[in-house]
């Protein structure tokens, strides 16, 4: 049964919701119900299937789709605080992230689930619940870094309630403990719309090779515990043969047909967020194609990341910087085009080339990735099911983690980042080639990464992560962990243009997008898109100079800041720091 199915039933035991989650969510301090509510609702195994469905609220919905608007692969209308620079200490208690109800509920089930007399059941729900607190604390060691850790339900006299911090090296075990345990505890069922053994080992190993590269790149010791637990765990994926990648509509379709299409299968997806029309829907799609809502426009540098068709560097092209939209979509690593609009962009379930539009992005690369029929474009219109882990996930774990730790070889790369690319038709990924030329223009992105005999493989290791996890949520993570936060202060600027006056971007012999200082005089009738240069203005690319007569679209002329001081991680609201007096915001907040 799908997860929005145990919603609705769920609804109709609006009681046992009440124990779980009628608290107020920026609190602690309340006095536990246990002693009036657990004897009567923790009875049977569907008390605890019902209480566990209450928790994947805590998952995120079709929002995850669009996160990578909060880093540098894609600039919307308005970029975010975080990128800007822009964040300031929050002021009310439990807001910024700081927020506590979900652990709540989490320990309130911990610490009933056991009066039910299913033992199946027991080990199976309290897996779960601990792959939920997994992931909650998850999340707020990225975001804060050391965290109190609690592992019950704290009542107004706990005098655990106003305790420190507690150290990174005693949460990050705790989170790992409970991922031992779901992974140990939780069936091997393939459910693509609930939690499962498989499901708790991708995270572990995403929570493993997020603590292992942050440890070694911001110096902390115990990186290399953390990456091997990653290898570990995504090996163990892997050779459990449960998962392997979508492959319907082959290398210049398949990538796109796995977001786009609208119900998820078991394939290569681990977990999905069901939606379904008529009971639970959302508005990606109006968002993806509307001028005024998130004009998502992705960046010229995630572009020129992709490879030619033949294995080779765009950018070792002595004019890359320069070649215009047409020629740099041909012969390109097919995700490109299965990403953002190429040249003969047609709409899902369509077969006539769509007409270049440039006012729904802020870059003039269109984002493409996940955008349904055109029949879910409305607002509120969308019902095509958001992935939240797929298998991809632990090849691209797998073969980073082995790098970060020097132990890759050629069949380690073999067994998963040229699996991605068999996928699409690309040439293997060859480590002694990618070590003995490291690529210049990957190397001015991670100026801090590993400078050992395996650097040039980690690069590469990096750019195919950018490219098949983009828009996933991971991106701005990615740079946390890797210590590259420098890097969102390139320019994140978009397609080049020699100047004003017609392109042809489909290549058919038409003029499609005309540019202008005022007037479109001459304009051909084929035109569908004006950009008139002295409102969206350029960048010229060699120069760095803005208000330019030729050179990139410019959306976010400021550019990004990121303070290598205090960015790194989030601050705690001023609320919570007066009525906590043992906790110490994080460094230069």
């Amino acid at each position: 049964m799908k997860v929005i199915f145990r919603y609705i039933y769920v609804y109709f035991f609006t009681v046992i919701i009440m124990v779980l989650t009628a608290c107020d969510k920026n609190f602690l301090d309340r006095p536990s119900k246990d002693k009036v509510d657990a004897p009567f609702f923790f009875n049977s195994a569907k008390d605890l299937e019902v209480a566990t469905n209450a928790l994947y609220t805590i998952l995120p919905d079709y929002g995850i789709y669009t996160e990578d608007a909060a880093s540098d692969n894609m600039v919307p209308l308005n970029p975010s605080t975080k990128i800007r620079g822009s964040r300031i200490v929050p002021v009310s208690s439990g807001s910024g992230g700081w927020s506590w109800g979900d652990l709540r509920n989490i320990n309130y089930f911990l610490a009933n689930y056991h009066k039910v007399n299913d033992e199946g059941a027991k080990a199976k729900y309290s897996g779960i619940a601990r792959f939920f607190r997994a992931y909650f604390y998850y999340n707020k060691v990225k975001t804060f870094g050391d965290v109190p850790w609690y592992s019950h339900v704290l009542d107004a006299k706990d005098p655990e309630l106003y305790k420190p911090r507690d150290s990174r090296i005693l949460v990050m075990d705790s989170i790992m403990a409970d991922l031992n345990y779901a992974i140990q505890n939780i069936p091997a069922d393939k459910q693509v719309n609930l939690i499962t053994k498989y499901t708790a080992m991708l995270l572990k190993a995403r929570v493993a090779l997020f603590e292992g590269t942050f440890r070694k790149y911001h110096g902390i010791q115990g990186h290399e515990e953390y990456l091997k637990e990653a290898v570990a765990a995504s090996q163990q994926l892997m050779n459990s043969g449960a998962y392997y990648l979508f492959t319907e509509g082959g290398s210049k379709a398949a990538y796109r047909n796995l977001f786009g299409r609208s119900n998820q299968d078991n394939i290569e997806t681990i977990l999905a967020v069901d939606y379904e029309t008529g009971k639970r829907v959302h508005s990606l799609g109006n968002l993806l194609t509307s001028a005024t809502q998130g004009s998502y426009g992705v960046t010229k540098d995630f572009v020129n990341s992709f490879l030619m068709s033949d294995g080779s560097r765009f950018t070792d092209k002595t004019n890359y910087q320069t070649i215009g939209f047409f020629q740099e979509m041909q012969n390109r690593d097919p995700r490109l085009t299965q990403i953002t609009a190429g040249s003969d962009f047609k709409v899902t379930g369509e077969s006539v080339v769509e007409p270049v539009n440039l006012t729904i992005t802020t870059t003039g690369y269109r984002l493409i990735k996940a955008l349904p029929n055109r029949g879910q474009w409305a607002t509120s219109g969308s019902y095509f099911d958001i992935i939240l882990f797929r298998y991809a996930e632990a090849l691209l774990i797998f073969a980073e983690a082995k790098a970060e730790l020097n132990a890759i070889t050629q069949g380690d790369l073999d067994a998963s980042i040229n699996k991605l690319r068999a996928r699409v038709g690309m040439p293997n990924l060859m480590l002694a080639d990618a070590n003995a030329k490291p690529d210049a223009y990957l190397e001015n992105m991670y100026p801090n990464v590993d400078q050992g005999a395996n650097k040039g493989i980690i690069l590469e290791i990096r750019r195919e992560r950018r490219i098949e996890l983009f828009n996933e949520g991971f991106r701005w993570d990615d740079l946390m962990r890797w210590k590259a936060g420098k890097k969102i202060e390139q320019p994140m600027v978009g397609i080049y243009f020699a100047g004003v006056g017609g392109y042809d971007f489909s290549g058919n012999g038409q003029i499609d997008v005309f540019l202008h200082t005022g007037s479109t005089s001459g304009a051909p009738s084929t035109v569908t898109s004006f950009i008139n240069i002295l409102q969206r203005t350029l960048r010229n690319p060699l120069t760095g100079a803005g208000n330019a007569t030729s050179g990139n679209m410019d959306p976010f002329p400021s550019g990004g800041k990121f303070d290598e001081s205090k960015d790194y991680l989030a601050p705690i609201p001023s609320e919570d720091l007066l009525l906590n007096k043992n906790l110490v915001q994080n460094p230069n907040w």
